[in-house]
C-alpha cells in the first residue's frame, strides 16, 4: 500500500515515527516532505507543492495528522477530489471540538482515527482498502 502524510512542520517527529513504522511493515512512502527545510522562496515553494500533489495522485491513502498546517488542509481537499482513502488521525479528539474543527473532517468520505499513534497504527493495518 501507498501512503502520504499530511500535517504540519510542528509534528515533524510524529510524520516520520508514522512513516517509520509503516514502511516497517511494508508500505511506500510516497513523499516525505519532512526532508525538506522550510521553504525560502516561491520557487521552492512550487517544486515541493508539486511533489506532494503527485504524490497524494500516487497513493492509496492520505493520513493527515492534526493538528494540521495550511498545507495540510489543501491535502486534504485534493485527496477528497480524487476520492482517495482519507484517515484523519486526531490524537486529541480535536475532530470533535467545535472552536477547532471543520466540515470537512465530519464528510462521511473521511475515516476518523482517535487516540495514540500506536492506535492509528492497527487501525491502518486493520482496514486496508
Amino acid at each position: 500500500m501507498k501512503f502520504y502524510i499530511g500535517s504540519s512542520f510542528k509534528n515533524i517527529d510524529q510524520v516520520r515515527d508514522v512513516s517509520d513504522r509503516l514502511k516497517r511493515k511494508g508500505y511506500t512512502h510516497t513523499y516525505d516532505w519532512t526532508q525538506n527545510n522550510r521553504a525560502s522562496t516561491v520557487e521552492e515553494l512550487k517544486q515541493i507543492g508539486e511533489k506532494e500533489k503527485q504524490a497524494i495522485i500516487e497513493s492509496d491513502v492520505i493520513l493527515v495528522l492534526l493538528p494540521g498546517g495550511k498545507g495540510s488542509h489543501v491535502e486534504l481537499g485534493i485527496a477528497l477530489g480524487l476520492n482517495k482513502r482519507v484517515i484523519l488521525f486526531s490524537p486529541n479528539n480535536e475532530v470533535h471540538d467545535f472552536a477547532q474543527t471543520t466540515t470537512f473532517y465530519h464528510l462521511s468520505e473521511v475515516e476518523v482515527c482517535t487516540g495514540n499513534v500506536d492506535e492509528l497504527l492497527e487501525y491502518v493495518s486493520t482496514t486496508e482498502g
